[in-house]
């Protein structure tokens, strides 16, 4: 799978950083585009895992570091859930601009729940996909509980996630208690499909149908039987890629 780096601006008016994976032959018959999981990656294997499986049906993917992550510019300290969707949003606009506007939007956990939000403002979007995602962005407050009282009393507060430091400022959690998901899932108006783990010890199962229950046909739910949530195996993220791949061909 040939991969192309891009780079474009992003919400906050920082350089991001991003991939294009394409077609072997570079016969291309749809784009998609990728967003990644709470401070994760671009590079997650498990991202160029699926992205490498839509390759081999035709379909490029674009996929990204959001701002202060991975290699693009800014402070993650800065952003928060709103700008994570702008973000997005910019993605889509440089890949409409440059490229082709892409059919399918795909997110992995609270990336997931920004796609459902972005989806909207993304009119060649014709298909979304989740992947472990939450049914509330303000679930992602689990992974710094027991921070919330700092971060309330001194407006931020430097926390550890996947054993790496990040400051977390309290703008971040007011955003994530501003946003309600449930009319954006009805309001969705494309084609969904979820993958969710039911042993995901990050995001629960019932997350999974919350989301299918609000959202409106065509709809479906695909069980990732034993993976976990960042799809560490690759044969669960191939699987994702491979499934993915052939339900957005009724749609592309």
């Amino acid at each position: 799978m040939p991969s192309k780096k891009v780079q474009f601006t992003g919400a906050l008016g920082e350089t991001l950083a991003a991939k294009l994976d394409l077609p072997d032959d570079e016969n291309i018959k749809a784009y998609a585009l990728f967003a990644h999981c709470f401070t994760c990656s671009k590079d997650l294997r498990a991202v160029g895992n699926i992205t490498h499986q839509l390759a081999d049906v035709g379909i490029a993917s674009l996929r990204f570091d959001f701002t202060g992550l991975g290699e693009s510019a800014g402070d993650f300290a800065n952003t928060n859930f709103s700008s994570n969707i702008d973000d997005l949003v910019a993605a889509y606009e440089f890949l409409d601009s440059e490229y082709e506007g892409p059919s399918i939007l795909i997110g992995h956990s609270l990336g997931g729940a920004a796609v459902l939000q972005a989806a909207h403002r993304m009119k060649t979007v014709k298909a979304v996909a989740t992947i472990g995602a939450p049914a509330e962005p303000d679930h992602v407050k689990k992974n710094f509980q027991m921070d919330l009282d700092t971060i309330e009393k001194n407006g931020e507060a430097k926390v550890t996630l996947a054993g790496r430091p990040f400051t977390i400022k309290k703008q971040f959690l007011d955003d994530l208690d501003e946003i309600r998901m449930r009319d954006y899932i009805q309001k969705l108006d494309r084609a969904l499909i979820i993958f969710h783990s039911p042993i995901d010890n990050t995001v629960g199962i019932e997350n999974a149908s919350k989301i299918f229950l609000a959202a409106k046909h065509p709809k479906s739910f695909i069980s990732l039987d034993e993976a976990d949530h960042l799809l560490y195996q690759k044969e669960d993220s191939e699987y994702v890629g491979k499934v993915l791949g052939t339900w957005s061909e009724k749609y592309i």
